[in-house]
């Protein structure tokens, strides 16, 4: 694993112990930053689409002053891990399977570099579609808690049925390799307007986002691709039909959310032995950026999960 750049003066963290380019096993070149564990343990976070590294510098701060250290990991197509050549800017996998070769990439460092903390996860929405499956794979954790996570998408029975049919035909001519349709100024962070977007509530944690990837335009993702739209729908599909892992889970979801299933992740909840879903009142997407109290709120019930799981 050799040295890979961190942008400290976007992060609002301190410097992390490593940052490292890594290789998963199919070549993807990947960046993962690891920051010490605390006496309470280790955080493995799980981003969600279009997010890096330093935007959970304050989460890693604030996980350092309750005890933890904390690890992260650009998935492939975002952050500065390895993207689509020629549409850099489009969010694309060909299959959510790829993601578990970054999650084996992941576990490996945290083996390595953290070996005897008690290790926990924290994961926002698709990397919470990419932690269930790593989870029911055996990623070993002793709790996990997840923002909003991504078990299913609010599209229309009708919507999800002609995608699922016209994969193949989408596949064979490439079209799938485009933006979703409809895709707008919603999906471009840095030039959205606040009025206008789903992810939070908060005005200063929003403005300091948009900073973030006006500042450092190597950051920034666009819209998803048709192709990773049909990926998502069929692995939260397959996710949907599989019991609950057998470790401790919080959840929170916001009474605003917009961008993924709500249903989903209430059916999922109810069903999970030792889960927990609590309601935010007026939060949007995104709770690790929401308001103040709301996110100190996610945060504080997240780490005394994993505090009683470490008894």
């Amino acid at each position: 694993m050799n040295p890979a750049p961190f942008h400290i003066k976007i992060a609002d963290a301190p410097p992390p112990e490593r940052v490292v380019w890594a290789h998963a096993d199919d070549g993807t070149r990947l960046r993962l930053a690891l920051w010490p564990a605390g006496p309470r343990g280790m955080v493995a976070i799980f981003p969600g689409r279009t997010e890096m590294i330093e935007k959970y510098g304050r989460v890693v701060t604030d996980l350092a002053q309750r005890g933890y250290g904390a690890a992260v990991i650009d998935w492939r197509g975002q952050g500065l891990s390895d993207r689509l050549p020629d549409k850099p800017l489009l969010g694309d996998v060909p299959d959510f399977a790829n993601f578990q070769r970054d999650v084996a990439t992941f576990r490996q460092m945290l083996d390595t570099h953290a070996a005897g903390a008690p290790r926990f996860a924290l994961a926002h929405s698709m990397g919470g579609c990419i932690a269930l499956r790593a989870l029911i794979n055996g990623f070993p954790a002793r709790a996990i808690a997840f923002s909003a996570p991504m078990w299913g998408l609010p599209l229309t029975g009708a919507l999800r049925g002609a995608f699922t049919a016209l994969r193949p035909a989408l596949g064979m001519t490439r079209l799938d390799i485009r933006e979703i349709p409809g895709a707008g100024i919603e999906f471009r962070l840095w030039e959205n307007p606040f009025d206008n977007n789903d992810l939070t509530s908060d005005r200063t944690t929003y403005e300091w986002m948009q900073k973030q990837v006006q500042t450092c335009p190597d950051l920034r993702l666009g819209a998803p691709s048709l192709r990773w739209l049909m990926a998502a729908l069929a692995e939260t599909t397959a996710l949907g039909k599989l019991p609950a892992p057998a470790l401790p889970a919080y959840c929170g979801l916001g009474t605003r959310e917009r961008i993924v299933s709500g249903d989903a992740i209430q059916a999922r909840m109810a069903a999970w032995p030792q889960g927990r879903l609590d309601m935010f009142d007026g939060a949007l997407h995104e709770l690790l950026m929401e308001q103040p109290k709301m996110r100190t709120d996610f945060l504080n019930h997240a780490c005394a999960l994993f505090e009683q799981a470490s008894r």
